[in-house]
């Protein structure tokens, strides 16, 4: 009942989703006594962890997660956690995710304004478009983020932050099903 689809979900050709978001969010926690290097996000200018999420565009359910340590790029989070996408998956990323199309060719990541010049008013509507449809995964690490043990500083034991955020993971998809299932009118024979 509790459990998440898991990377194997996004191989299926059956019941695969269309559409997969992916976003990392990142999750305070004390200064660590040693290697306090490998925990410090420079984005966030403190000790943190960090969580990838990837979800359903459609049902908004999360599919799967995976977590490294603040100092870890996005894309290399990517990469560490040995996620393949179907070739038939369309993926939506921020631009933390810049060069994965070179791991999945029907990837989209937003432009990035280059040096020297402007972005053109092609490029603005497309970044726009790709942030309209992306917007759902934000909402998704908010109403993660709802539970204390995310938003707050963890104090817990970082080796168990991974079992922790997954089994938050699976609640919410829990709470995320029962909704539909209360919304769903009966049909009538």
């Amino acid at each position: 009942m509790f459990r998440l689809p898991g990377k194997k979900a996004l191989l299926r050709g059956l019941n695969q989703p269309d559409v997969v978001v992916m976003d990392v969010t990142e999750t305070p926690v004390e200064r660590p006594k040693r290697k306090q290097e490998e925990f410090y996000s420079g984005k966030k200018e403190r000790h943190t962890l960090k969580s990838q999420l990837i979800i359903n565009q459609e049902t908004g359910e999360i599919i799967c997660t995976f977590f490294g340590k603040g100092s870890c790029h996005d894309f290399s989070l990517f990469k560490a956690s040995g996620i393949h996408l179907h070739a038939e998956i369309q993926g939506i990323h921020d631009s933390g995710y810049q060069g994965i199309d070179q791991f999945h060719s029907n990837s989209y990541t937003p432009e990035k304004k280059p040096k020297n010049r402007e972005l053109s008013i092609l490029e603005k509507d497309y970044n726009r478009v790709l942030a309209t449809a992306r917007i759902g995964i934000e909402h998704i690490n908010r109403r993660l983020k709802i539970f204390k043990i995310f938003g707050d500083r963890y104090r817990n034991r970082r080796r168990r932050y991974g079992l922790r955020c997954n089994l938050l993971s699976a609640i919410y998809n829990y709470e995320l099903s029962l909704a539909v299932t209360k919304f769903k009118t009966p049909t009538i024979p």
